[in-house]
């Protein structure tokens, strides 16, 4: 019997409908091994050892796959070729102790891809499970070492973190940007001019043959004196140019440009983005019971396409559009680590699009399935061909510019549509008198940078090198979970907290939340993937330094907040109540802590009571309806009775019934539905 070991339960139940009898799939279901909770577990004096441990929730899966594995005449590990992936199979490898074990790796689910691995298994690739765990770490120093100082100086329950204190930099800096910001006052002059009697917009370019500058005309009066100059002008075109443009289809998708994409069209977070991927990697059921892979690996910086799918594209393309609107293409991958640059995301096969199988997925994974669908064959389609007109028009010692395009072909552009409208202007010659039917100036202001969505953020991230394809959803979600970041729509936007949090390292640690130092470690990471570093070395180089300004700052930091004293009383024994700060705003403690643990909110990070009142009715018991907010911060609406009564809704409810199931109706987005999903209304409602 022959064992092979994955990661997830669903990608297990996958590979098993590709292999006979002798082999028997099993699920690890991720890291088995890890470093402790609550120390350390790094063993700083001894070349920085760390201290594996079996954490309680999979020893189960731990002692089940020793079992098995000793039956097992091979075994083969078939975790993600990616850093994390090679650690897993490393630890695995570890604990079984197998004799016979090896490691094979694929970058789609299919048949054929699965069979032609266990072709050619290899060992496990050691530099890369190094490279991951320096990266572990480095990460635990970081965390283990400067957030309890944070605990210290500021209020307990703040963390700092190697590459998300970097990103909640970039957003503070921005926010600050955007506050200091100055608007500035310009203006814009516009024609409407006629032609055959169809209207030509044209703006005004020039003056005395000088570029007019988009903060030159500062003033409605500037502005004024040009119309009184333009009294009884005549307008004449000057100069037309007229020149074709062809435009590449872009790259398929890698994970960064996934879900900036998902982001923008989807309005899908990075983690959903990921999520989805991965069911989709990991494979679907398309009508039967076994499993379906629909997708290549989704973390992945490479652009690269397998000369199957080349092909494959080709002919469905010639099929469906005419061999006109196919070329084949090879991208240049930018990955920086051979060992992980696997393909770009695309469709595991032609065989699978979208409209076909859209009864089978749910409506996201459709959307992000179509997205990556598109973009992958678009990339194998010829140039989208766009004649543009640049007429110039002359009045006195004014120049005006009328722009106009027509598409002439749209190649790639007629499966991956762009928001790109043709405007098309009359036929018109040098020398030809138009007719002035109004001119139109325009006030505006300059504008601050916009918030970082997060699309921009990832996008920014990656410009940076702070970070991996596989951890900037990670990293996002860490910095809202630990409330250093609020999102209001696609806006991402710092709190008090995060502020607080990135003003201090800022001062005291510009190192650890310095783009170009985190970068730096980043490649250092890349550098012992390919053997051309030391773990230890860079270890010693980060560690010394750090660890003797922590101590420093220790010993010379004042604490920041101290406890506000009240006139009130702790209702549970009778001590002084004072005012602390937390991660989740101000709230009331007992000074007789910790035998005594009264505590009570106060406000939240906007200042809001964070137990307010809806003043609707609890349909359970009768009692009040108030806004609450869980221990990681985010807000539920819940009974103010508990823990008697345990009503609780993730949305804002409304005084209103449901008229087929009877529950409180709720708030979603501008809806009001019902949050039950067993509602016999809510499949009439999809049906209408």
């Amino acid at each position: 019997m022959n064992l092979i070991i994955v990661e997830s339960p669903t990608k297990a139940k996958t590979i098993t409908r590709f292999l006979g009898d002798n082999f028997l799939v099993e699920s690890c279901q991720g890291h088995i091994r890890d470093l402790p909770k609550g120390k350390l577990g790094i063993e700083v004096e001894n070349d920085f050892t760390p201290q594996y441990v079996i954490p309680t929730k999979k020893r189960k899966i731990v002692n089940q796959l020793k079992k098995i594995a000793k039956k097992a005449d091979q075994i083969y590990f078939a975790t993600d070729e990616d850093r994390e992936g090679e650690s897993i199979a490393w630890h695995l490898d570890y604990i079984l102790k197998a004799p016979h074990s090896q490691r094979i790796a694929f970058h789609e689910i299919t048949s054929e891809a699965i069979k032609e691995s266990l072709k050619s298994p290899r060992k496990i690739n050691l530099d890369l499970v190094q490279a991951q765990q320096t990266r572990r770490i480095l990460d635990r120093l970081v965390g283990y070492k400067l957030s309890p100082l944070l605990w210290k100086k500021i209020f307990k329950g703040l963390s700092a973190g190697r590459v998300q204190s970097p990103a909640v930099r970039l957003i503070v800096d921005r926010e600050k940007e955007i506050n200091d910001f100055k608007p500035q006052e310009y203006w814009s002059l516009q024609a409407e001019l006629m032609a055959q009697e169809k209207i030509i917009w044209a703006n005004l370019i020039k003056k005395n043959n000088l570029r007019i500058e988009k903060l030159d005309l500062k003033s409605k009066k500037q502005i004024e004196e040009i119309i009184k100059d333009l009294t009884k002008a005549t307008y004449v075109i000057e100069n037309i140019k007229i020149k074709e443009v062809q435009k590449a289809p872009r790259p398929p998708f890698i994970t960064s440009t996934l879900q900036q994409e998902a982001n923008n069209c989807l309005g899908f977070s990075t983690k959903q983005t990921m999520m989805i991927a991965q069911q989709l990697y990991e494979g679907v059921p398309l009508g039967e019971k076994t499993n379906t892979g629909l997708i290549t690996y989704m973390r992945t910086d490479s652009l690269s396409l397998s000369q199957k799918f080349i092909n494959e594209s080709a002919t469905l393309i010639k099929k469906e559009f005419g061999s006109d609107y196919q070329q084949t293409r090879h991208y240049q991958s930018k990955s920086k680590l051979a060992q992980e640059a696997h393909e770009a995301i695309r469709p595991v096969s032609c065989q699978y699009p979208p409209d076909k199988i859209a009864s089978y997925l749910n409506k996201n994974q459709f959307k992000l399935y179509d997205l990556i669908w598109r973009r992958a064959l678009a990339s194998q389609m010829s140039n989208e061909i766009l004649e543009s007109m640049a007429v110039d028009i002359k009045a006195k010692e004014y120049t005006w510019r009328a722009n106009g395009l027509t598409i002439k072909f749209l190649g790639w552009a007629k499966l991956y549509p762009e928001k790109q409208k043709e405007n098309l202007l009359p036929l018109l010659k040098n020398g030809q008198v138009l007719a002035l039917k109004k001119l139109h100036p325009s006030q505006h202001f300059t504008e601050p940078p916009g918030r970082y969505t997060e699309a921009s953020l990832v996008k920014t991230l990656e410009k940076h090198g702070i970070g991996r394809p596989s951890t900037y959803a990670s990293i996002i979600s860490t910095i809202q979970t630990r409330n250093y970041i609020n999102k209001k729509g696609k806006a991402l936007f710092p709190t008090k907290i995060g502020i607080l949090v990135n003003d201090f390292l800022t001062k005291h640690f510009p190192e650890i939340v310095d783009y170009k130092f985190t970068a730096l470690l980043e490649d250092q990471l890349d550098q012992i993937a390919q053997n051309k570093k030391e773990p230890l070395k860079i270890l010693q180089e980060f560690y010394q330094p750090f660890i003797k300004e922590v101590k420093m700052k220790e010993e010379n930091i004042k604490k920041t907040f101290k406890d506000e004293e009240t006139d009130k009383i702790c209702p549970q024994c009778g001590q002084p109540l004072v005012i602390k700060t937390g991660r989740f705003g101000k709230f009331l403690a007992c000074t007789g802590f910790p035998e005594c643990r009264y505590t009570k909110s106060l406000s939240d990070e906007n200042g809001n009571s964070v137990n307010e009142k809806i003043d609707i009715p609890c349909p359970k018991c009768g009692g009040e309806i108030v806004k609450k907010r869980t221990k990681k911060g985010k807000f539920f609406f819940g009974c103010s009775g508990w823990p008697k009564c345990d009503f609780a809704l993730w949305d804002e409810p409304v005084a209103e019934k449901c008229p087929d199931c009877d529950s409180l109706m709720v708030k979603k987005g501008e809806k009001i539905v019902c949050p039950q999903k067993d509602c016999p209304g809510k499949k009439k409602q999809k049906k209408d």
